[in-house]
């Protein structure tokens, strides 16, 4: 007989006692700075110097990367203080669908905005007729629609699972691959499905990225000054980091999703897609951009 599951506890991202205090402070400062640096580039991108294509999606990502951190880090925080680790069902299913959503739409972001690089590098004269308004809203649009397909079919795949107990969730939030590992019943047939998803939601928008920036790198190899050809390159740079971070960590846990490795290797790289980078984007993508830079300065 399955017994009913009404809440799960979360292990957390460790069990020594004497690491606790530490770690709630270290996190409690990272997700401050995820909070402040990201509201920050929220409001310096509306400047009326800054109203182009690319600064639009840099706010439409600083505002999923707040609401990915505030969804994971805050339970994880009273995790940290409290003896009570338990995630109600309710909140379980809720904190998957929007880890899963917010990942996704990401993701499709970043394929959106390889293309307005593309567009910006290889058709500077059309860049504006190109990338307009209306576009740049649909491209927004089709990325948040993608992940809420996305995440409505995960988690109901998910839940859908018997869970017969225990109920001890070895990672810090709800996620795919310890939630399997609690049921009780064959999971090969949902391990096959979530490969597929994984390849479809990662492999087919990292090959478009991959496409754009071939044809963007072709283009700056034809520019004749070194110093141009560095200016423009350097544009493009920050957005493979975190394409490159996102792909390896999302392949690393979800390709596999009940593989041997540690749970704890899975931690630190679900902790890299859920905290680290969204604290590392205001710096990768904006602070580093002298545009960004004067703006900020004269707001100050």
């Amino acid at each position: 007989n399955h017994t009913l599951l009404t809440a799960f506890v979360l292990s957390g991202l460790s069990s020594h006692l004497e690491l606790q205090h530490l770690l709630f402070f270290t996190f409690c400062l990272v997700y401050s700075m995820t909070v402040i640096g990201n509201l920050l580039i929220c409001m310096i991108t509306v400047h009326p110097t800054l109203h182009m294509p690319m600064y639009f999606f840099l706010r439409v990502l600083s505002f999923l990367d707040i609401t990915t951190a505030s969804v994971v880090v805050p339970k994880m925080l009273s995790s940290f203080l409290s003896e009570d680790r338990s995630i109600s069902y309710t909140g379980c299913v809720t904190q998957l669908y929007c880890v899963v959503f917010l990942a996704t739409s990401e993701w499709y972001l970043l394929a959106a905005m390889a293309y307005d690089r593309y567009v910006a590098i290889c058709n500077p004269l059309r860049y504006t007729v190109i990338m307009n308004t209306r576009i740049c809203l649909t491209l927004v649009l089709l990325s948040c629609c993608s992940g809420n397909v996305v995440s409505v079919v995960q988690t109901a795949w998910v839940f859908m699972l018997p869970f017969c107990g225990p109920r001890n969730i070895n990672y810090f939030f709800c996620d795919i691959p310890p939630l399997i590992l609690l049921s009780c019943t064959d999971t090969s047939l949902y391990e096959k499905q979530i490969i597929t998803a994984t390849v479809l939601v990662i492999f087919t928008p990292f090959c478009f990225i991959l496409v754009s920036y071939a044809c963007i790198i072709s283009s700056i190899l034809k520019i004749s000054s070194a110093e141009g050809r560095y200016r423009t390159f350097s544009t493009c740079s920050s957005h493979l980091t975190v394409v490159t971070l996102y792909c390896a960590s999302g392949t690393l846990i979800y390709l596999r999703p009940k593989s041997s490795n540690s749970q704890d290797i899975k931690k630190v790289l679900a902790l890299m897609y859920t905290t680290i980078i969204p604290t590392l984007n205001p710096l990768i993508y904006s602070l580093r951009n002298k545009e960004v830079r004067e703006v900020l300065v004269r707001a100050m």
